[in-house]
């Protein structure tokens, strides 16, 4: 008779999920050891984005232990050594049309990109992590990569109240395009981010400011951005697009139990020649990423 462990040959169907399987298990870097990160960059007053760097590692621990536990799982019930459940099932019918698992969405960040796309943009969200931790702060955040954007945002802010000793809540942001794709200095307050893309106009290198997209073009990127905060009575939107930024193109979200909204992430004053009117009407928007 046969050992229990004897390994069946595979079904061409069950051939291609082992595969996509492994692919994507050998491009997802191990966890992030967070307490080495808390002795790295513990929680220091003055420095807010220690903390930011720190949760943010714990966020996508989360979600990879999800994404590295079903697929493993699902190689197991593959071969028969475990059952295959319903959750198991909906994970190998999405693998197989290329889309990405809902049982990976509910601990995701929000993103529309099919699955190829996806695996790629979480590697690339962790090296910005682990780069970050293995070299300091970036000088110029990817804004993208976070998980939670509000977090980055709301440290920006503590930084600057702490240091010049102004109730947070006084504080908002303002904002300054700058004539470059990225930059290798940090600011002296505040904070530069890159990554963005506008929806509905493009922006004008020359001109610096937002004019009508180019035929046939959805999106165009946005320069580096600096995050200035000051206080708000001080800030002016005149000669301003208040343009929202969302986490997708889907422009939806639900609040989540932080009271942020899943997808809006916050609204940047963008300069414009053109009335604020005329970009309103067109929709326009600034996107963390793209759908493809």
């Amino acid at each position: 008779s046969s050992g229990i462990n004897a390994e069946w040959p595979l079904r061409p169907g069950e051939q291609k999920l082992n595969e996509i399987g492994s692919d994507i298990l050998t491009k997802i870097p191990a966890s992030f050891d967070i307490e080495d990160a808390v002795e790295k960059y513990p929680v220091k007053y003055e420095e807010s984005m220690n903390t930011v760097l720190v949760q943010e590692m714990e966020r996508f621990n989360r979600l990879c232990d999800v994404i590295r536990s079903s697929l493993f799982n699902l190689q197991k019930a593959i071969k028969g050594l475990v059952v295959m459940s319903d959750s198991l099932e909906k994970v190998a019918s999405s693998l197989l049309v290329g889309k990405v698992p809902e049982l990976w969405s509910a601990s995701s960040y929000p993103s529309l990109k099919p699955l190829g796309s996806y695996v790629n943009d979480l590697v690339a969200r962790l090296k910005f992590l682990s780069n970050w931790f293995e070299h300091d702060k970036p000088n110029c955040f990817w804004i993208s990569a976070f998980y939670f954007n509000q977090a980055f945002l709301t440290g920006v802010k503590q930084n600057y109240a702490r240091k010049y000793t102004i109730p947070i809540d006084k504080l908002d942001l303002d904002f300054e395009m700058l004539p470059c794709d990225d930059i290798d200095t940090a600011p002296e307050d505040g904070a530069y981010i890159k990554g963005l893309y506008v929806e509905g106009a493009r922006w004008d290198d020359k001109k610096m400011s937002l004019a009508e997209s180019f035929p046939k073009a959805l999106y165009d990127t946005m320069p580096v951005i600096w995050l200035k905060p000051n206080i708000k009575v001080d800030i002016s939107t005149e000669g301003k697009y208040v343009s929202p930024v969302y986490k997708t193109s889907a422009r939806q979200g639900q609040l989540s139990t932080t009271g942020h909204s899943t997808n809006f992430v916050l609204a940047i004053n963008v300069p414009t020649i053109k009335p604020q009117k005329h970009w309103v009407l067109r929709g326009t928007c600034l996107l963390c990423s793209l759908d493809d």
